[in-house]
């Protein structure tokens, strides 16, 4: 019987990396959680700030395995998930 792995890539880029004190982290997929936005508000009920604040920022950018999201993504175990700050013009 092979193990079965439910484990997620989470990286944090630009700000958010030194906000959150971390570039990248192994974690489980929770229970019930099969889109971007649902591990979103999972990690937010868990951790509380500073997650909040950067993982539910206006305009926040989410990559799925190096492709560009919008957060109803479908989620799969093994995934990678990349967290951006909104790009800002200037």
């Amino acid at each position: 019987m092979s193990e079965h792995k439910s484990e997620l890539t989470l990286v944090y880029f630009a700000r958010f990396r030194e906000t959150l004190g971390l570039d990248r982290e192994q974690v489980m997929l929770p229970e019930g959680v099969t889109t971007v936005a649902q591990l979103i508000d999972s990690l937010v009920a868990e951790r509380g700030e500073p997650w909040q604040s950067v993982l539910t920022a206006a305009n926040v950018l989410v990559a799925v395995n190096q492709e560009m999201v919008d957060v109803a993504c479908s989620l799969s175990a093994g995934d990678e998930v990349a967290f951006f700050p909104p790009v800002t013009g200037g």
